[in-house]
């Protein structure tokens, strides 16, 4: 493979990325607006909502949304601030803890659901026909089939 990047793929790439920027601050603002929430918020909740016992412990969170341990450490003590989250010790291992949803989080995440999937809906779903839309998730999976090894070689 070249690594020279022609033309065509310079355009195609920089339209991705100008899709998912303006794609991820829509669906930010939306939140905000809607549910008064960050989508960092909605990304902890909604992982802690689909879990068992509507908790996980910190690694667990970390790497469900592929964030570093720093990232998960601070936005889950903003959140425990708002009252959204709150940690709870794991009495199996005392090094680590549990975070779990409190009954705030909860309201918080079934109020953003509804709104957040009628704008995905708008500005994803319905400008895809059904054949690009399975394109899309191939070619996302393909893409993070490549990634993923990568990333797990370096730790």
């Amino acid at each position: 493979m070249s690594n020279v990047v022609t033309p065509e793929e310079w355009d195609a790439w920089r339209a991705f990325a100008s899709m998912r920027r303006k794609l991820e601050l829509a669906l930010e603002r939306q939140l905000q607006r809607d549910a008064e929430i960050s989508a960092a918020d909605y990304g902890v909740l909604l992982a802690l909502f689909e879990a068992p016992g509507k908790q996980l412990r910190g690694r667990d969170l970390g790497e469900h949304l592929s964030w570093e341990k720093s990232r998960v450490s601070h936005q889950v003590s903003r959140m425990e601030k708002r009252g959204l989250v709150e940690r709870r010790e794991c009495e199996t291992d005392l090094r680590g803890s549990w975070v779990g949803m409190t009954n705030d989080g909860t309201r918080a995440v079934l109020g953003a659901m509804r709104d957040h999937a009628a704008t995905l809906r708008r500005y994803f779903f319905d400008v895809l026909e059904p054949a690009e839309l399975a394109a899309f998730k191939t070619v996302s999976k393909r893409v993070i089939d490549v990634i993923e090894p990568e990333i797990h070689d370096e730790g």
